[in-house]
């Protein structure tokens, strides 16, 4: 796949020069210095009364278990519901599979507004709190808003500047498409990511400020800064990688990405969450009998900033941190990541690329040998020098609890990441793979992480 992207090319050939102005400028810009970021985060933090407090599932106001069912469900009807998941994939000791999922069915929108100030693009980052993000208040995007949201169903303020991503004539639209959330989390959810830019002047709320691409860049250096939302997005925008080839054409690479779509047999059946097995229910929580992989609990919520100032809601809780991580070689001088065809039970479409490593290492200490992830532990041993990005972000806070993963990008050699990898990986460019999150579905949410990575320039290959 070419380094340019044809439909960006066709609209707007000067757009790739412009984000590349944006990444460069990394140390100021229009809103403020780099270096006030921390205090000005901190300003916010201080200037709102933030409390989350874990509770018994009785404690929850408008929630409760469904008689018939057991799921988790609101008495409106709307936002989502707590249900259960049987997942078939095949043959093998782990072809099936049950959990608990969240139901969400209405699409949101995460958009970033985007402004040129003396000739660099900037764009208009929210300090948002979310009661399930490490340290409550992270950099999301303009618009972070179910459509629960921004159609008041909460009876909840406005969502501020939500107009520029619902009605059609006030921006120009730079990158607009949907994309998947967690496949292990959600049930065949997604988002519309957008970024739209405006020439009107903008009124600046006080939790909010103008930011040049790079210097969000060098908020990714940061651990727990930028949020998913914002990273998803940006990975959308159309940036330009100086590539001169690759190591498999953009046909080579989509034949055998609809060859791994359709070679997986994946059946994901939404059933009664009561009942599920090898999940246990408890006055505050709902467990593995393991220990391993989530656990569903409840929160009780306050935010001075947010549209509805208190509520409570279930949020589900990793029993510990991720590893999410691409290896990377150059072949022929031209930098590629191993992408893995993930097989996730929430996916709309079998498989989305995902980056080589996506896991949560405690889930599998118990097994050896084959039996491991392929290449964890070549992650895990990676010597320091090779290690090119690492930073711990968190994952969705509307909806997980301390959610955090160890975001890496680990120079590799053939010796751990073959030339010729097992099925289920491919060696792809990041100019293809920022083709591809140009549609929707191809790229999941973890990839999308550090693809942003690479878009704001927080590393270079």
């Amino acid at each position: 796949m070419s380094a340019a992207n044809v439909l960006t090319a066709r609209t707007d050939p000067a757009l790739p020069a412009r984000l590349a102005r944006s990444v460069a400028a990394t140390v100021e810009g229009a809103g403020m210095p780099t270096t006030r970021f921390a205090d000005w985060l901190a300003g916010r933090a201080a200037a709102h009364r933030f409390r989350v407090e874990r509770v018994p599932f009785a404690a929850l106001d408008g929630w409760s278990f469904a008689r018939d069912t057991g799921n988790l469900v609101h008495r409106s009807g709307r936002f989502f519901t707590v249900e259960g998941l049987r997942v078939t994939i095949g043959d093998g000791p782990e072809a099936e599979w049950w959990q608990p999922v969240i139901k969400q069915p209405e699409i949101g929108i995460l958009g970033i507004l985007a402004k040129e100030f003396d000739g660099v693009l900037h764009f208009l980052m929210q300090a948002k709190m979310e009661p399930g993000s490490r340290n409550l208040l992270q950099l999301s995007p303009t618009v972070q808003a179910t459509r629960s949201n921004y159609t008041r169903a909460h009876r909840g303020s406005d969502v501020k500047y939500i107009d520029y991503f619902t009605r059609p004539g006030r921006g120009r639209v730079l990158a607009d498409v949907l994309q998947s959330e967690h496949g292990s989390w959600f049930f065949r959810k997604s988002n519309r990511n957008m970024i739209v830019e405006t020439t009107e002047d903008v009124p600046l709320d006080e939790d909010f400020c103008w930011l040049t691409l790079g210097q969000i860049g060098e908020l990714l250096r940061r651990d727990n800064v930028v949020n998913m939302d914002a990273r998803t997005v940006l990975a959308c925008a159309p940036v330009a990688y100086d590539e001169a080839g690759a190591l498999h054409s953009d046909t080579e690479l989509l034949s055998w990405f609809t060859g791994e779509r359709s070679r997986h047999d994946v059946r994901a059946e939404r059933v009664p969450l009561a009942g599920l097995p090898d999940w246990v229910r408890g006055e505050s929580t709902i467990e593995h009998v393991h220990g391993r992989y989530f656990r569903v609990m409840a929160v009780a919520v306050e935010a001075g900033n947010r549209e509805v100032p208190s509520w409570t809601q279930p949020l589900f809780e990793p029993v510990a941190l991720g590893v999410t991580a691409f290896a990377v070689r150059s072949f022929e001088g031209v930098p590629h990541l191993l992408a893995h065809a993930r097989v996730e039970g929430g996916f709309l479409d079998t498989v989305e690329l995902g980056p080589t490593v996506q896991y949560t290492p405690r889930n599998y200490a118990h097994l050896t040998g084959v039996d491991r992830p392929p290449f964890l532990d070549a992650i895990l041993g990676a010597a320091p020098e090779r290690i090119r990005y690492e930073a711990v972000h968190s994952e969705e806070g509307g909806r997980f609890l301390n959610a955090e993963s160890r975001c890496l990008i680990v120079e590799t050699d053939a010796t751990t990441t073959p030339d010729e990898p097992p099925p289920g990986y491919r060696w792809v460019t990041p100019g293809q793979l920022n083709s591809l999150v140009r549609h929707g579905h191809y790229v999941n949410v973890q990839a999308r992480t550090l693809l942003a990575v690479l878009a704001a320039g927080a590393v270079r290959l």
